[in-house]
């Protein structure tokens, strides 16, 4: 498998295997508390976490298991070596960052929106959101209770402390990065998917990748997929395809 590998492609692959099994089986409450990437004003953000969460993927006991990190691996192997290939080592590795920071920024614009309402409610309703944010650290030992008074109140401010714990994890904003320049470079080229009879132009897979993701990220379905990072990074795979598409026989 390696062997046929591009030499990026197959790092980044081999340091999120690591990280992974390092994760899992050496300490995995310490490292799936300081690795994702949480809301920036969450009591839990750092800022190395803008990169690391990009390395961590669903912990082998959750739901996903081993699915996350084998279906984005896969997906990296597939469209990795050709787009490394064509856009060499350098502006492949940019493209690659680039787009999970896209992904890390539009999740978190997202975020703003939802909790940004969430907040002035419950100010409105005279809770003390800065106590919230402050128990919401993993570091808080003491006594949870938040002091609202209404149902609504607890509601919310139930939501808001979840919010503040809840991580983003995965290399999946960077690969819709990748796969959304693949199909930008490559109109033309021929897919073929699992479950899928027939071959699909690559030009159609960057369109289908938009609607999807927004269809579920506001409809709701498929809660835990973190939706609107995979858009942020398949547009920043697109713009930077667009980009470079045009001035790919110049100096690199």
């Amino acid at each position: 498998m390696f062997g046929q590998l591009t030499p990026i492609t197959k790092n980044i692959i081999i340091l999120n295997v690591m990280v992974y099994l390092i994760s899992n089986f050496i300490n995995p409450e310490l490292f799936y508390t300081i690795l994702p990437a949480y809301y920036p004003g969450s009591p839990n953000f750092h800022s190395w976490q803008i990169i690391t969460h990009m390395f961590m993927h669903a912990p082998l006991n959750s739901g996903y298991g081993i699915t996350h990190i084998l279906f984005n691996m896969l997906t990296l192997w597939s469209f990795g070596p050709v787009l490394e290939n064509y856009l060499k080592e350098k502006r492949y590795l940019i493209l690659y960052f680039a787009s999970g920071l896209g992904a890390f920024i539009l999740f978190n614009v997202w975020n703003y929106i939802e909790i940004r309402p969430i907040i002035s409610t419950l100010q409105e309703q005279g809770v003390n959101v800065a106590e919230i944010f402050s128990k919401s650290s993993f570091k808080f030992q003491g006594d949870l209770t938040i002091s609202a008074r209404t149902q609504e109140g607890v509601q919310l401010s139930q939501q808001l402390f979840n919010d503040l714990r809840t991580p983003m994890l995965g290399a999946s904003g960077a690969i819709f990065g990748v796969v959304a320049a693949f199909s930008t470079l490559f109109p033309d080229s021929r897919l073929i998917f699992m479950f899928i009879p027939y071959p699909i132009k690559a030009k159609y897979l960057f369109p289908i990748i938009i609607v999807v993701s927004l269809y579920l990220g506001f409809s709701g379905e498929m809660s835990g997929v973190a939706h609107f990072a995979h858009i942020g990074g398949a547009i920043v795979g697109f713009v930077l395809a667009k980009i470079w598409g045009k001035n790919i026989y110049r100096i690199r």
